[in-house]
């Protein structure tokens, strides 16, 4: 929670086509990844994984100011996830997971994002994307997480 609230008091105190590069990373600091954007721009990974349960994409145009900023762990975004989806392809849309998990056995990965679906705690889910071993989409589902569940209702 606190780091949410850091989060939109950064967040506020930037605005888009104003901000510079040098502010962004004077707020949030040094990206986890810099992704190749559009027209050569540069995407900025901010990830809040696996505590948080938000992941931030902030867009640097070509003339150094800050052109988008968004929390990119929405069931929108994961609707776009489809079969057949390159890994990478993935991880430039949402970000570093908060954990993946190998099935050697079987011959898959499991890369969960733990995300908010709604205002409270409660509402705290888990968005999976299972990989194949050419590490292409097979399949994604959501899940209620457990564990924020259970730490909300223990006194």
């Amino acid at each position: 929670m606190l780091l949410s609230a850091c989060d939109n008091q950064r967040i506020s105190q930037l605005e888009e086509g104003v901000a510079s590069e040098g502010d962004v990373k004077m707020k949030f600091g040094e990206p986890e990844k810099v992704w190749d954007g559009d027209n050569g721009a540069k995407i900025f990974e901010y990830n809040r994984q696996p505590a948080g349960t938000q992941n931030y994409m902030i867009t640097i145009g070509t003339d150094g100011k800050m052109s988008a900023l968004r929390q990119v762990l929405t069931p929108q975004n994961f609707a776009k996830i489809t079969p057949g989806m390159m890994m990478e392809d993935v991880r430039k849309m949402l970000g570093k997971p908060m954990k993946i998990t190998p099935y050697e056995l079987q011959m898959k990965w499991h890369y969960d994002w733990r995300y908010m679906d709604g205002p409270n705690v409660t509402d705290t889910k888990i968005f999976t994307v299972v990989f194949n071993p050419d590490l292409k989409v097979i399949s994604t589902g959501s899940v209620v997480d457990g564990a924020a569940i259970k730490a909300a209702t223990q006194p």
